[in-house]
C-alpha cells in the first residue's frame, strides 16, 4: 500500500503556518536587540494601541465636545496610571510575590518582562480619568465613556502583542485551530508542557470577543445620550467575556474567601466587578441625566471657569458707572447752568452796585465843598 499523502500547509509564511490540522506561530518576541535593549512586539503593540485608540475616538470626543488639548492632557495621566495599575496587580497575583518581586522589586515594574492584567489598569485608571476630568471641568461620566471606548480599541492590539508573545495559553486540544507555539524564545517555550503542542487559542479568542465589544460600544455611541451608559456597557461586557474565555485559559486555580469553585483569580476579579457594576448602574441611572439636542455633552451641566469670571467683571464693571460716572454727568448738567455761569454774573453784579453806591457819596462832598 502507498503511504498517505502529506498535505501541505494552507498558508505558509515561516513565521506562521496554517494546517491542516493546526496553527503553527514561530514569531520571536523580540524584534530586534540595540545593544542591551531589546525592541519587543508586545511593547510595539501597546504604542499602535494608543494610536488606534486615539483614532477610533476622535469623532467621539469631537461630538462630545472635548477639546483636543483637554483630551491629550488626560491621555498621558491615564497611560500611566493604565501601565502601573496594569503590572501591579498582575504582581500581586503571582505566587512568588514575596519570594521573588518583594525580594528583587527592581522587577516590580519591568513591564518589558511579560505580565499585565487588564483589570489593575482599570481599576487605576479610572479613578485617575475621573480625578482629570474633574480638573479639566468636564462632565467625568463623558470622560470615562471616551476612556472606555479608547481601551476597547487599544485592547484588539494588545491582545495581538499576546499571541505574538505566547503569553496566554489555553489547555491542550485538538481542535483543527489549536495554536502551536514553536518558537524558543516565546513565553509558551518557557515551560516544555506548552512548547511545541496544541493549545486552545485562548488569546485569539480573547481578541475576538474584543473586536465584538468594540462594534457593539461604537453603535451605541452614536445612540445613547446618558453619560456613563457606555461605560456601563463596556464594563458588563468586559467582566462577562472574561469569566466565561477563563475557562478554557491554563491557570492557576485558586480559592476565595474559603469559596473553592475551580475559578481563577480574573473569574474571581471578574465576579467581584460585577456585583459592584450592579449598584453603580442605579447610581448612574439615578444621578446622569440625558443631554438634551444641542448641548455640549462634555460641559453640560458643568460649571465653568471662564463663565464665573465674567460675571466677576461684569460686577465690577457695573459699580462705578452706577455709582462715580452718573453722579458726573448730573454735576455737569447742572453746574453748566448755575455754578459756572451765574455765580461769575452774581460778582459782577455786586460790583456794579457797589460803585453806583459811591458816585452819589461822592456828588454830595462836592457840593458840599461848594457850598
Amino acid at each position: 500500500m502507498g503511504s498517505i499523502p502529506t498535505l501541505a500547509y494552507i498558508i505558509d509564511w515561516g513565521w506562521i503556518r496554517i494546517g491542516p490540522p493546526y496553527i503553527y506561530i514561530n514569531i520571536d518576541p523580540v524584534i530586534v536587540h540595540i545593544g542591551p535593549l531589546a525592541l519587543r512586539w508586545y511593547g510595539l503593540m501597546y504604542v499602535v494601541a494608543i494610536l488606534m485608540g486615539l483614532l477610533v475616538i476622535r469623532g467621539y470626543t469631537a461630538r462630545m465636545g472635548i477639546s483636543n488639548e483637554i483630551k491629550y492632557r488626560v491621555l498621558w495621566w491615564c497611560i500611566v496610571a493604565g501601565l502601573i495599575g496594569g503590572r501591579l496587580y498582575f504582581v500581586i497575583q503571582q505566587p512568588n510575590f514575596v519570594s521573588f518581586y518583594l525580594a528583587n522589586p527592581q522587577h516590580i515594574l519591568a513591564t518589558w518582562e511579560g505580565g499585565m492584567a487588564f483589570f489593575g489598569a482599570l481599576f487605576l485608571a479610572i479613578p485617575v480619568l475621573f480625578w482629570r476630568a474633574k480638573v479639566e471641568r468636564i462632565n467625568p461620566l463623558v470622560a470615562l465613556d471616551a476612556g472606555v471606548l479608547f481601551a476597547a480599541a487599544g485592547q484588539i492590539f494588545g491582545r495581538i502583542g499576546n499571541i505574538i508573545n505566547g503569553d496566554i495559553i489555553g489547555y491542550h486540544s485538538t481542535l483543527p485551530w489549536s495554536t502551536v507555539y514553536q518558537n524558543p524564545n516565546s513565553f509558551a517555550c518557557l515551560n516544555p508542557a506548552t512548547c511545541n503542542v496544541p493549545v486552545q487559542p485562548a488569546a485569539t479568542y480573547e481578541l475576538l470577543a474584543n473586536i465584538v465589544l468594540l462594534t457593539l460600544m461604537l453603535f451605541l455611541s452614536h445612540r445613547l445620550r446618558r453619560p456613563g451608559v457606555l461605560m456601563l456597557v463596556y464594563l458588563f461586557g468586559y467582566v462577562t467575556t472574561q469569566f466565561l474565555l477563563f475557562f478554557v485559559r491554563d491557570n492557576v486555580v485558586v480559592s476565595f474567601l474559603g469559596l473553592d469553585w475551580s475559578l481563577k483569580q480574573a473569574q474571581w476579579t471578574s465576579l467581584v466587578v460585577f456585583i459592584l457594576l450592579i449598584p453603580l448602574t442605579f447610581v448612574v441611572f439615578r444621578f446622569s441625566k440625558p443631554v438634551p439636542e444641542g448641548e455640549i455633552a462634555a460641559t453640560y451641566g458643568i460649571p465653568q471657569e471662564s463663565v464665573a469670571k465674567e460675571e466677576v467683571v461684569d460686577e465690577t464693571t457695573e459699580t462705578p458707572e452706577a455709582e462715580q460716572p452718573a453722579p458726573e454727568e448730573e454735576i455737569g448738567e447742572e453746574g453748566s447752568e448755575t455754578p459756572e455761569v451765574e455765580q461769575p454774573a452774581s460778582e459782577d453784579a455786586e460790583t456794579v452796585e457797589a460803585v453806583e453806591i459811591q458816585q452819589p457819596a461822592e456828588q454830595e462832598a462836592e457840593e458840599k465843598i461848594e457850598k
